[in-house]
C-alpha cells in the first residue's frame, strides 16, 4: 500500500505533467509562434518602449487614468502582455502563458466594444479608437494554446519527455473500443500499455 504522501507527490507530479504536455504537432507549434511574435512587439511598446511605445510608466498611467484599470491589474498586464508571448515562443509554460494572454486580452477587448465589431480601417473612428476583431482572434488563439499545448519544438515537450511516467488521463486518446476492451481486460490494457 502506497503512503499517502507518495500519492501526494505522484499526483503533483502528474498535475505538473499535464500542465507542460504536450504532442509533437508542429500545428500546434505554428500556432504558438504565431501568437507570440503578434503580441510581442506590442508587449514590448507597452513595456519597454520600443516600437513607438510609451514605456511601463507612461502605460501604467494610461491604463489607470483612462481606462480606470487598478494599478496592480494593469502592471501585472503590461508584464503578462510581454513576457507570455516570449513563453509562447519558446514554447516554456505556453498552457499558463495562453491562459493568461487570453484573459489578458479578453480585459482589452472590453475596453474598445463601445468602438464597435471592426477595427478602424478606413480611419472613420478617431485615432486609437478600434474595435474588438483583433482581440477576438487573439483570445481565440491563445485559448486554443492554452488547451492544446505547446507542440513541436518547445521547452514544454522537452520537459515532458525527461520525466518517465504515463501521460495524463485527461490527455489520452481513446477510442470506444480501447475503453471497452480496458474495462472488460485490465490486465491485456496494463501489458498494452507497457508496450
Amino acid at each position: 500500500m502506497r503512503s499517502s504522501a507518495s500519492v501526494i507527490a505522484t499526483s503533483q507530479n502528474s498535475a505538473l505533467r499535464g500542465l507542460f504536455h504536450t504532442t509533437e504537432s508542429p500545428v500546434e507549434t505554428m500556432r504558438r509562434v504565431t501568437v507570440g511574435v503578434i503580441l510581442l512587439p506590442h508587449g514590448a511598446q507597452h513595456l519597454l518602449g520600443m516600437f513607438g511605445g510609451f514605456g511601463f510608466r507612461a502605460t501604467l498611467e494610461w491604463m489607470t487614468g483612462t481606462l480606470g484599470l487598478p494599478a496592480v491589474l494593469a502592471a501585472v498586464g503590461i508584464v503578462i502582455e510581454f513576457v507570455a508571448p516570449l513563453a509562447l515562443i519558446l514554447g516554456a509554460g505556453v498552457r499558463l502563458a495562453g491562459a493568461a494572454l487570453a484573459v489578458f486580452m479578453t480585459v482589452a477587448a472590453s475596453t474598445h466594444t463601445s468602438n464597435g465589431f471592426f477595427m478602424n480601417w478606413f480611419g472613420k473612428l478617431p485615432a486609437g479608437a478600434e474595435g474588438f476583431e483583433y482581440h477576438l482572434l487573439a483570445i481565440v488563439l491563445a485559448v486554443a494554446v492554452a488547451v492544446r499545448g505547446a507542440g513541436a519544438w518547445s521547452v514544454d515537450g522537452w520537459l515532458t519527455r525527461r520525466t518517465p511516467t504515463t501521460r495524463p488521463l485527461a490527455i489520452q486518446e481513446y477510442s470506444p473500443h480501447h475503453t471497452i476492451s480496458r474495462v472488460l481486460n485490465p490486465l491485456a490494457s496494463e501489458r498494452a500499455r507497457r508496450s
